[in-house]
């Protein structure tokens, strides 16, 4: 069924995290934008011209004419990654100063075509990243891509923070959503099993899963949870994008009741491409 989204809650996620972004980088200098990330083969300047191509894709643009192949990028392991390094190559000559007004100028124009947009455009079932749903959908999923690149660029340059507001509270809906699949495909949990996320922090929430005949995300269990996963929304965030290995985070996951399988859910909680 698709995925039907509130235009307003959505499109105000987007305006927060594009302004989040425009602050955090309006305080870095020059050797920021060179500070290695925790994406192989990515600075600071290539996680914003991916940010860039991304919307001018969105906004029609025509993709570069930029040969990438795994010889001349060895990081780059599918087509998708090949889609981003072209944007990245593309923008590489530009210095951080023109690529700020780049992406405010890209933001503004954005913003005007997502005010324009009909409510049945929004609603109309395409492509997005997750498959075929709405507009809608690949908006959330938007804006937890340009969250988690906020989080990538914070951690890059040291600094804080991140973990607040309504660019958090929508990506995190959208990481709930594939909790299922973690906890059911990726770690095995067997039939009847019970597995609670326990987010604390600024965006403290709780996902509750239930495995009956798949792995599904329930409003509330129909018993004592299995095991329970209790950690900050901030380190949910980065294992479940596969910014760092679990071993690095583990000491910040308290794992209550089945302790195998809490551990096998930390270790396969990275889901994405």
């Amino acid at each position: 069924m698709p995925t039907k989204l509130p235009k307003e809650s959505v499109v105000a996620g987007l305006h927060d995290v594009w302004q989040r972004l425009d602050d955090l980088l309006a305080g870095l200098d020059d050797a920021d934008w060179e500070r290695s990330t925790c994406l192989p083969g990515w600075d600071v300047k290539a996680i914003v011209a991916h940010v860039i191509g991304t919307e001018n894709v969105l906004l029609g643009a025509a993709q570069p004419a930029v040969e990438v192949s795994e010889a001349t990028h060895p990081h780059v392991r599918n087509d998708i990654g090949k889609f981003n390094e072209a944007w990245v190559e593309a923008l590489s000559s530009q210095p951080p100063a023109l690529l700020l007004a780049r992406f405010r100028g890209d933001v503004a124009r954005r913003k005007q075509a997502l005010a324009d947009m009909s409510p049945e455009a929004w609603d109309a079932v395409s492509f997005t990243p997750a498959g075929q749903d709405t507009y809608g959908r690949f908006m959330r999923i938007r804006v937890f891509d340009q969250w988690m690149h906020e989080l990538d660029i914070r951690d890059a340059v040291g600094e804080p923070g991140g973990d607040e507001g309504p660019a958090a509270e929508l990506a995190l809906d959208e990481m709930a959503a594939a909790m299922g699949f973690v906890v059911g495909k990726k770690a095995g949990a067997p039939q009847g099993a019970r597995v609670r996320f326990a987010l604390t922090g600024d965006a403290a929430r709780t996902i509750d899963v239930e495995v009956a005949e798949r792995a599904a995300v329930v409003e509330s269990l129909s018993g004592p949870p299995t095991v329970t996963l209790t950690m900050p929304a901030g380190v949910f965030a980065r294992l479940g994008g596969g910014r760092a290995d679990p071993i690095t985070l583990r000491h910040q996951v308290t794992i209550d009741g089945d302790v195998d399988l809490g551990e096998r859910v930390v270790a396969n909680l990275a889901y994405t491409v």
